[in-house]
Protein backbone atom coordinates (compact mmCIF):
# COMPACT_ATOMS: atom_id res chain seq x y z
CA UNK A 1 0.00 0.00 0.00
CA UNK A 2 1.30 3.46 -0.86
CA UNK A 3 1.50 6.19 1.77
CA UNK A 4 -1.47 8.52 1.52
CA UNK A 5 -0.31 11.33 -0.73
CA UNK A 6 -2.53 14.06 0.70
CA UNK A 7 -3.43 12.54 4.05
CA UNK A 8 -0.57 12.82 6.50
CA UNK A 9 -3.03 13.53 9.31
CA UNK A 10 -5.14 10.52 8.40
CA UNK A 11 -2.02 8.35 8.35
CA UNK A 12 -0.89 9.68 11.73
CA UNK A 13 -4.31 9.03 13.23
CA UNK A 14 -4.31 5.47 11.93
CA UNK A 15 -0.86 4.92 13.42
CA UNK A 16 -1.67 6.22 16.88
CA UNK A 17 -5.00 4.38 16.97
CA UNK A 18 -3.16 1.14 16.27
CA UNK A 19 -0.67 1.96 19.02
CA UNK A 20 -3.40 2.59 21.58
CA UNK A 21 -5.41 -0.45 20.47
CA UNK A 22 -2.40 -2.71 20.94
CA UNK A 23 -2.23 -1.83 24.64
CA UNK A 24 -5.97 -2.18 25.31
CA UNK A 25 -5.95 -3.78 28.77
CA UNK A 26 -8.71 -6.33 28.15
CA UNK A 27 -6.80 -7.69 25.18
CA UNK A 28 -3.53 -7.85 27.11
CA UNK A 29 -5.18 -9.50 30.12
CA UNK A 30 -6.66 -12.21 27.91
CA UNK A 31 -3.17 -13.01 26.60
CA UNK A 32 -1.59 -13.13 30.07
CA UNK A 33 -4.16 -14.80 32.29
CA UNK A 34 -4.51 -18.21 30.69
CA UNK A 35 -1.12 -19.45 31.87
CA UNK A 36 -0.64 -17.13 34.84
CA UNK A 37 -3.44 -17.98 37.22
CA UNK A 38 -3.30 -21.72 36.60
CA UNK A 39 -5.78 -23.62 38.74
CA UNK A 40 -8.37 -21.38 40.40
CA UNK A 41 -8.41 -21.14 44.20
CA UNK A 42 -10.76 -23.05 46.44
CA UNK A 43 -11.55 -19.85 48.31
CA UNK A 44 -12.26 -16.28 47.26
CA UNK A 45 -10.61 -13.99 44.76
CA UNK A 46 -10.28 -10.36 45.84
CA UNK A 47 -9.14 -7.80 43.28
CA UNK A 48 -7.54 -4.45 44.09
CA UNK A 49 -5.82 -1.99 41.83
CA UNK A 50 -5.15 1.50 40.64
CA UNK A 51 -4.29 3.29 37.45
CA UNK A 52 -5.73 4.65 34.26
CA UNK A 53 -6.08 1.13 32.87
CA UNK A 54 -7.33 -0.53 36.06
CA UNK A 55 -11.02 -0.57 35.06
CA UNK A 56 -10.38 -2.23 31.71
CA UNK A 57 -7.96 -4.66 33.34
CA UNK A 58 -10.65 -5.54 35.90
CA UNK A 59 -13.16 -6.08 33.08
CA UNK A 60 -10.74 -8.42 31.33
CA UNK A 61 -10.17 -10.35 34.54
CA UNK A 62 -13.91 -10.71 35.16
CA UNK A 63 -14.40 -12.00 31.61
CA UNK A 64 -11.61 -14.55 32.01
CA UNK A 65 -12.91 -15.84 35.34
CA UNK A 66 -16.47 -16.07 34.02
CA UNK A 67 -15.27 -18.08 31.02
CA UNK A 68 -13.33 -20.36 33.39
CA UNK A 69 -16.49 -20.98 35.43
CA UNK A 70 -15.38 -19.23 38.61
CA UNK A 71 -18.47 -18.44 40.75
CA UNK A 72 -19.11 -14.66 40.65
CA UNK A 73 -20.26 -14.67 44.28
CA UNK A 74 -16.69 -15.60 45.29
CA UNK A 75 -15.23 -12.66 43.39
CA UNK A 76 -15.07 -9.10 44.76
CA UNK A 77 -12.81 -6.11 44.61
CA UNK A 78 -12.17 -2.41 44.23
CA UNK A 79 -10.01 -0.46 41.79
CA UNK A 80 -9.23 3.25 41.82
CA UNK A 81 -9.34 5.15 38.50
CA UNK A 82 -9.55 8.76 37.26
CA UNK A 83 -12.88 10.29 36.34
CA UNK A 84 -13.79 9.33 32.80
CA UNK A 85 -12.31 5.82 33.17
CA UNK A 86 -15.19 4.33 35.16
CA UNK A 87 -17.43 1.47 34.14
CA UNK A 88 -19.96 -0.84 35.76
CA UNK A 89 -18.73 -4.37 36.43
CA UNK A 90 -20.56 -7.31 37.95
CA UNK A 91 -18.33 -8.09 40.92
CA UNK A 92 -15.52 -5.52 41.06
CA UNK A 93 -16.23 -1.92 42.07
CA UNK A 94 -14.63 0.70 39.84
CA UNK A 95 -14.32 3.88 41.88
CA UNK A 96 -13.47 7.21 40.19
CA UNK A 97 -11.31 8.91 42.79
CA UNK A 98 -9.64 11.90 41.14
CA UNK A 99 -10.58 14.44 38.46
CA UNK A 100 -9.45 13.82 34.89
CA UNK A 101 -6.27 15.67 33.98
CA UNK A 102 -5.27 16.26 37.64
CA UNK A 103 -2.63 13.65 38.42
CA UNK A 104 -2.68 14.15 42.18
CA UNK A 105 -4.27 12.13 45.00
CA UNK A 106 -7.50 13.24 46.66
CA UNK A 107 -9.26 12.31 49.92
CA UNK A 108 -11.34 9.87 47.84
CA UNK A 109 -8.10 8.13 46.85
CA UNK A 110 -7.09 7.79 50.50
CA UNK A 111 -10.49 6.32 51.39
CA UNK A 112 -10.35 3.83 48.52
CA UNK A 113 -6.80 2.79 49.39
CA UNK A 114 -7.77 2.14 53.01
CA UNK A 115 -10.66 -0.03 51.83
CA UNK A 116 -8.34 -2.06 49.60
CA UNK A 117 -5.85 -2.67 52.39
CA UNK A 118 -8.64 -3.71 54.75
CA UNK A 119 -10.07 -6.17 52.22
CA UNK A 120 -6.66 -7.73 51.61
CA UNK A 121 -6.14 -8.08 55.35
CA UNK A 122 -9.29 -10.20 55.69
CA UNK A 123 -8.19 -13.03 53.39
CA UNK A 124 -7.03 -16.51 54.30
CA UNK A 125 -4.51 -19.05 52.94
CA UNK A 126 -7.05 -20.57 50.51
CA UNK A 127 -7.84 -17.20 48.95
CA UNK A 128 -6.22 -15.45 46.00
CA UNK A 129 -5.60 -11.71 45.71
CA UNK A 130 -5.04 -10.00 42.37
CA UNK A 131 -3.58 -6.50 42.09
CA UNK A 132 -4.07 -4.60 38.83
CA UNK A 133 -1.47 -1.86 38.49
CA UNK A 134 -1.05 0.61 35.64
CA UNK A 135 0.29 4.07 34.89
CA UNK A 136 -1.17 6.84 37.00
CA UNK A 137 -1.40 4.48 39.95
CA UNK A 138 0.83 6.59 42.20
CA UNK A 139 -1.84 9.29 42.41
CA UNK A 140 -4.64 6.72 42.70
CA UNK A 141 -3.18 4.82 45.66
CA UNK A 142 -2.42 6.99 48.68
CA UNK A 143 -1.92 6.19 52.35
CA UNK A 144 0.18 8.89 54.03
CA UNK A 145 2.40 7.64 56.84
CA UNK A 146 1.39 8.46 60.38
CA UNK A 147 2.11 12.11 61.08
CA UNK A 148 1.89 13.15 57.42
CA UNK A 149 -1.07 14.70 55.65
CA UNK A 150 -2.25 14.27 52.09
CA UNK A 151 -1.40 17.93 51.51
CA UNK A 152 2.27 17.16 52.26
CA UNK A 153 2.37 14.57 49.48
CA UNK A 154 0.57 16.83 47.03
CA UNK A 155 2.86 19.77 47.74
CA UNK A 156 6.06 17.83 47.21
CA UNK A 157 4.76 16.11 44.06
CA UNK A 158 3.73 19.43 42.54
CA UNK A 159 7.04 21.05 43.39
CA UNK A 160 9.23 18.23 42.09
CA UNK A 161 7.20 17.83 38.90
CA UNK A 162 7.47 21.53 38.21
CA UNK A 163 11.21 21.40 38.82
CA UNK A 164 11.66 18.73 36.13
CA UNK A 165 12.08 15.65 38.35
CA UNK A 166 11.66 12.38 36.47
CA UNK A 167 9.46 9.50 37.57
CA UNK A 168 12.31 7.80 39.42
CA UNK A 169 12.99 10.84 41.58
CA UNK A 170 9.30 11.42 42.22
CA UNK A 171 8.69 7.86 43.32
CA UNK A 172 11.75 7.70 45.57
CA UNK A 173 10.36 10.64 47.52
CA UNK A 174 6.80 9.28 47.43
CA UNK A 175 7.96 5.99 48.96
CA UNK A 176 9.28 7.87 51.95
CA UNK A 177 5.89 9.44 52.54
CA UNK A 178 3.65 6.43 52.01
CA UNK A 179 2.37 3.37 53.84
CA UNK A 180 1.04 1.73 50.66
CA UNK A 181 3.87 2.24 48.17
CA UNK A 182 7.13 0.24 48.09
CA UNK A 183 5.37 -3.02 48.97
CA UNK A 184 2.88 -1.62 51.46
CA UNK A 185 -0.13 -2.94 49.56
CA UNK A 186 1.33 -6.46 49.41
CA UNK A 187 2.30 -6.44 53.09
CA UNK A 188 -1.34 -5.79 53.96
CA UNK A 189 -2.36 -9.03 52.22
CA UNK A 190 -3.05 -12.20 54.21
CA UNK A 191 -4.10 -14.39 51.24
CA UNK A 192 -2.03 -17.40 50.31
CA UNK A 193 -1.09 -15.80 47.01
CA UNK A 194 -1.04 -12.34 45.45
CA UNK A 195 -0.74 -12.06 41.66
CA UNK A 196 0.24 -8.59 40.44
CA UNK A 197 -0.56 -7.74 36.81
CA UNK A 198 1.23 -4.62 35.60
CA UNK A 199 0.68 -2.43 32.53
CA UNK A 200 3.89 -0.43 32.50
CA UNK A 201 4.10 3.31 31.78
CA UNK A 202 7.75 3.58 32.88
CA UNK A 203 10.56 3.02 30.40
CA UNK A 204 12.41 -0.20 31.19
CA UNK A 205 9.50 -1.58 33.26
CA UNK A 206 11.05 -1.13 36.73
CA UNK A 207 8.47 -2.70 39.03
CA UNK A 208 9.55 -0.55 41.96
CA UNK A 209 8.73 2.64 40.02
CA UNK A 210 5.46 1.77 38.27
CA UNK A 211 2.78 3.30 40.53
CA UNK A 212 5.62 3.56 43.10
CA UNK A 213 5.80 -0.22 43.45
CA UNK A 214 2.84 -0.96 45.79
CA UNK A 215 3.64 -4.67 45.74
CA UNK A 216 7.44 -4.50 45.47
CA UNK A 217 9.55 -4.86 48.65
CA UNK A 218 11.67 -1.81 47.93
CA UNK A 219 13.76 -0.65 50.91
CA UNK A 220 13.22 2.88 52.11
CA UNK A 221 15.97 5.28 51.04
CA UNK A 222 15.64 8.32 53.31
CA UNK A 223 19.07 9.71 52.42
CA UNK A 224 18.39 9.46 48.69
CA UNK A 225 14.98 11.10 49.14
CA UNK A 226 16.52 13.93 51.17
CA UNK A 227 19.25 14.41 48.55
CA UNK A 228 16.60 14.71 45.84
CA UNK A 229 14.59 17.23 47.84
CA UNK A 230 17.80 19.22 48.36
CA UNK A 231 18.88 19.02 44.71
CA UNK A 232 15.55 20.20 43.35
CA UNK A 233 15.28 23.01 45.90
CA UNK A 234 12.28 21.69 47.84
CA UNK A 235 13.96 21.95 51.26
CA UNK A 236 15.16 25.50 50.62
CA UNK A 237 11.67 26.44 49.46
CA UNK A 238 10.10 25.04 52.65
CA UNK A 239 8.05 22.41 50.81
CA UNK A 240 6.51 19.66 52.99
CA UNK A 241 8.63 20.23 56.11
CA UNK A 242 6.87 17.37 57.94
CA UNK A 243 8.05 14.95 55.26
CA UNK A 244 11.61 16.26 55.57
CA UNK A 245 11.39 15.77 59.35
CA UNK A 246 10.16 12.18 58.90
CA UNK A 247 12.95 11.36 56.46
CA UNK A 248 15.58 12.79 58.80
CA UNK A 249 14.13 10.77 61.66
CA UNK A 250 14.26 7.60 59.51
CA UNK A 251 17.89 8.32 58.69
CA UNK A 252 18.84 8.99 62.31
CA UNK A 253 17.08 5.79 63.40
CA UNK A 254 19.23 3.85 60.96
CA UNK A 255 16.42 1.53 59.95
CA UNK A 256 13.79 1.43 57.23
CA UNK A 257 10.29 2.33 58.44
CA UNK A 258 8.93 -0.85 56.86
CA UNK A 259 10.01 -4.51 56.99
CA UNK A 260 12.84 -5.41 54.67
CA UNK A 261 12.59 -8.23 52.13
CA UNK A 262 14.60 -9.48 49.16
CA UNK A 263 14.12 -7.04 46.28
CA UNK A 264 12.57 -9.09 43.49
CA UNK A 265 9.30 -9.54 41.62
CA UNK A 266 8.51 -12.84 43.41
CA UNK A 267 8.73 -12.77 47.20
CA UNK A 268 6.92 -13.69 50.38
CA UNK A 269 5.52 -11.16 52.81
CA UNK A 270 6.01 -11.40 56.57
CA UNK A 271 2.39 -12.67 56.74
CA UNK A 272 3.28 -15.57 54.44
CA UNK A 273 1.60 -14.32 51.24
CA UNK A 274 3.46 -15.39 48.07
CA UNK A 275 3.71 -12.43 45.68
CA UNK A 276 4.39 -12.70 41.95
CA UNK A 277 4.47 -10.02 39.22
CA UNK A 278 3.81 -10.08 35.49
CA UNK A 279 4.24 -7.25 32.98
CA UNK A 280 1.30 -7.57 30.57
CA UNK A 281 2.21 -4.67 28.26
CA UNK A 282 4.50 -1.66 27.98
CA UNK A 283 5.70 1.20 25.77
CA UNK A 284 7.42 -1.23 23.40
CA UNK A 285 4.07 -2.90 22.73
CA UNK A 286 2.56 0.38 21.53
CA UNK A 287 5.64 1.42 19.54
CA UNK A 288 5.78 -1.90 17.66
CA UNK A 289 2.09 -1.63 16.77
CA UNK A 290 2.56 1.94 15.55
CA UNK A 291 5.53 0.90 13.44
CA UNK A 292 3.59 -1.96 11.91
CA UNK A 293 0.79 0.44 11.00
CA UNK A 294 3.26 2.87 9.39
CA UNK A 295 4.78 0.09 7.32
CA UNK A 296 1.32 -1.07 6.24
CA UNK A 297 0.65 2.46 5.01
CA UNK A 298 3.76 2.34 2.83
CA UNK A 299 6.34 4.16 4.98
CA UNK A 300 9.95 3.02 5.24
CA UNK A 301 9.99 3.01 9.02
CA UNK A 302 12.69 3.54 11.62
CA UNK A 303 11.77 2.32 15.09
CA UNK A 304 13.34 3.56 18.32
CA UNK A 305 12.47 1.89 21.60
CA UNK A 306 13.12 4.01 24.66
CA UNK A 307 15.45 2.52 27.23
CA UNK A 308 16.03 3.49 30.87
CA UNK A 309 18.69 6.03 31.69
CA UNK A 310 19.78 8.97 29.56
CA UNK A 311 18.43 10.08 27.21
CA UNK A 312 15.09 8.31 27.67
CA UNK A 313 14.52 9.40 31.26
CA UNK A 314 16.15 12.82 31.05
CA UNK A 315 15.61 14.23 27.55
CA UNK A 316 13.61 17.44 27.69
CA UNK A 317 10.55 18.09 25.56
CA UNK A 318 12.38 20.99 23.95
CA UNK A 319 15.39 18.84 23.01
CA UNK A 320 13.15 16.09 21.65
CA UNK A 321 11.19 18.59 19.56
CA UNK A 322 14.35 20.05 18.04
CA UNK A 323 15.72 16.56 17.35
CA UNK A 324 12.54 15.33 15.67
CA UNK A 325 12.22 18.47 13.57
CA UNK A 326 15.81 18.20 12.35
CA UNK A 327 15.37 14.54 11.49
CA UNK A 328 12.03 15.23 9.84
CA UNK A 329 13.51 17.91 7.58
CA UNK A 330 16.15 15.46 6.39
CA UNK A 331 13.56 12.75 5.76
CA UNK A 332 11.28 15.17 3.91
CA UNK A 333 14.15 16.18 1.64
CA UNK A 334 14.97 12.53 0.93
CA UNK A 335 11.33 11.75 0.22
CA UNK A 336 11.09 14.66 -2.21
CA UNK A 337 14.24 13.44 -3.96
CA UNK A 338 13.49 9.73 -4.35
CA UNK A 339 9.72 9.52 -3.89
CA UNK A 340 9.85 7.12 -0.94
CA UNK A 341 7.73 7.95 2.11
CA UNK A 342 9.55 7.60 5.43
CA UNK A 343 8.54 7.42 9.08
CA UNK A 344 10.14 7.44 12.50
CA UNK A 345 8.27 5.88 15.42
CA UNK A 346 9.69 6.19 18.92
CA UNK A 347 8.59 5.83 22.49
CA UNK A 348 9.53 7.60 25.68
CA UNK A 349 8.45 10.28 28.09
CA UNK A 350 9.88 13.79 28.00
CA UNK A 351 10.72 15.96 30.97
CA UNK A 352 9.59 19.57 31.31
CA UNK A 353 10.82 22.23 33.72
CA UNK A 354 7.81 24.41 34.44
CA UNK A 355 8.48 28.09 35.23
CA UNK A 356 6.65 29.89 38.02
CA UNK A 357 4.78 32.03 35.49
CA UNK A 358 3.58 29.07 33.44
CA UNK A 359 0.64 28.65 31.13
CA UNK A 360 -1.30 25.52 30.13
CA UNK A 361 0.10 22.56 28.25
CA UNK A 362 1.75 19.18 28.54
CA UNK A 363 5.02 17.50 27.63
CA UNK A 364 3.77 16.26 24.26
CA UNK A 365 2.37 19.64 23.29
CA UNK A 366 5.64 21.27 24.39
CA UNK A 367 7.56 18.79 22.22
CA UNK A 368 5.57 19.67 19.10
CA UNK A 369 5.75 23.41 19.78
CA UNK A 370 9.54 23.12 20.14
CA UNK A 371 9.73 21.23 16.85
CA UNK A 372 7.96 24.04 15.00
CA UNK A 373 10.00 26.76 16.72
CA UNK A 374 13.27 25.11 15.66
CA UNK A 375 12.41 24.74 11.95
CA UNK A 376 13.04 27.74 9.71
CA UNK A 377 10.78 26.37 6.98
CA UNK A 378 8.31 23.52 7.36
CA UNK A 379 7.90 21.43 4.21
CA UNK A 380 4.48 20.40 2.90
CA UNK A 381 5.25 16.71 3.24
CA UNK A 382 6.27 16.64 6.92
CA UNK A 383 4.26 15.83 10.05
CA UNK A 384 5.52 15.52 13.64
CA UNK A 385 3.22 14.25 16.40
CA UNK A 386 3.67 13.36 20.06
CA UNK A 387 0.91 11.77 22.14
CA UNK A 388 0.27 10.26 25.54
CA UNK A 389 -1.27 6.81 25.19
CA UNK A 390 -3.56 7.58 28.13
CA UNK A 391 -5.24 10.49 26.32
CA UNK A 392 -4.00 12.98 28.94
CA UNK A 393 -1.10 15.34 28.34
CA UNK A 394 -0.36 17.20 31.52
CA UNK A 395 -3.33 18.95 33.16
CA UNK A 396 -5.19 19.23 29.84
CA UNK A 397 -7.92 17.43 27.92
CA UNK A 398 -5.60 16.81 24.95
CA UNK A 399 -3.58 13.65 24.38
CA UNK A 400 -0.86 15.67 22.68
CA UNK A 401 -0.34 17.52 19.45
CA UNK A 402 0.77 17.35 15.84
CA UNK A 403 2.36 19.79 13.44
CA UNK A 404 1.99 19.63 9.69
CA UNK A 405 2.59 22.40 7.18
CA UNK A 406 -0.72 24.12 7.97
CA UNK A 407 -0.19 24.10 11.74
CA UNK A 408 3.45 25.18 11.39
CA UNK A 409 2.53 28.09 9.12
CA UNK A 410 0.00 29.45 11.62
CA UNK A 411 2.35 29.02 14.59
CA UNK A 412 5.35 30.56 12.81
CA UNK A 413 3.34 33.59 11.70
CA UNK A 414 3.92 35.13 15.14
CA UNK A 415 7.41 34.01 16.10
CA UNK A 416 7.66 36.12 19.29
CA UNK A 417 4.38 34.63 20.57
CA UNK A 418 5.62 31.16 19.71
CA UNK A 419 8.83 31.69 21.66
CA UNK A 420 6.91 33.13 24.65
CA UNK A 421 4.53 30.18 24.69
CA UNK A 422 7.47 27.78 24.59
CA UNK A 423 9.27 29.59 27.44
CA UNK A 424 6.11 29.67 29.59
CA UNK A 425 4.99 26.09 28.84
CA UNK A 426 1.83 27.63 27.42
CA UNK A 427 1.49 25.38 24.38
CA UNK A 428 -2.20 24.52 24.48
CA UNK A 429 -3.71 27.92 23.50
CA UNK A 430 -1.41 28.34 20.48
CA UNK A 431 -1.84 24.77 19.28
CA UNK A 432 -5.60 25.00 19.69
CA UNK A 433 -5.75 28.13 17.53
CA UNK A 434 -3.53 26.48 14.94
CA UNK A 435 -5.55 23.26 14.82
CA UNK A 436 -2.70 21.15 16.16
CA UNK A 437 -4.21 19.58 19.28
CA UNK A 438 -5.02 15.88 19.33
CA UNK A 439 -7.92 14.90 21.56
CA UNK A 440 -8.71 11.22 22.03
CA UNK A 441 -10.46 11.37 25.41
CA UNK A 442 -9.36 8.97 28.19
CA UNK A 443 -8.19 5.79 26.47
CA UNK A 444 -8.36 3.49 29.49
CA UNK A 445 -4.71 2.52 29.08
CA UNK A 446 -1.31 4.09 29.76
CA UNK A 447 2.14 3.08 28.50
CA UNK A 448 3.87 6.50 28.29
CA UNK A 449 4.18 8.35 24.97
CA UNK A 450 4.48 7.59 21.27
CA UNK A 451 6.10 10.05 18.84
CA UNK A 452 5.55 9.98 15.11
CA UNK A 453 7.48 11.62 12.25
CA UNK A 454 5.99 11.16 8.77
CA UNK A 455 7.64 12.43 5.57
CA UNK A 456 6.36 11.88 2.07
CA UNK A 457 6.89 13.42 -1.36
Amino acid sequence: MMATRHGLRADAERIWQEAIGAVAPQRLLALALADLLGSLPAGRIVVVGAGKAAAAMAAGLEEHLAAAGFPPERLSGLVSVPEGCGRKLRSIEVRQTRPAGVNLPTPRVVTATAAMMTSLGGLGPADLAVALISGGGSALLAAPRDGLALDDKIAVTRFLSGAGADIGALNTVRRGASAVKAGGLARACTAGRLVVLVLSDVIGDPLDLIASGPCMPTPAEPQVALDLLERFGAIAAGIAPRLVEHLRHDLAAGAAPRPSAPAGPNWQTPAGCRVSHRIVGNNDTAVEAAAAAARALGYETTVRHARPGPPASLESAEAIGRRLAAEGLVLAALAARDGHARAVIEGGEATVVIPADHGVGGRNQQTVLAAVASAADWPTGLLVASLGTDGEDGPTDAAGALADADVARILAADKPALERALARCDSLPMLERAGGLVRTGPTGTNVADVRIVLARP
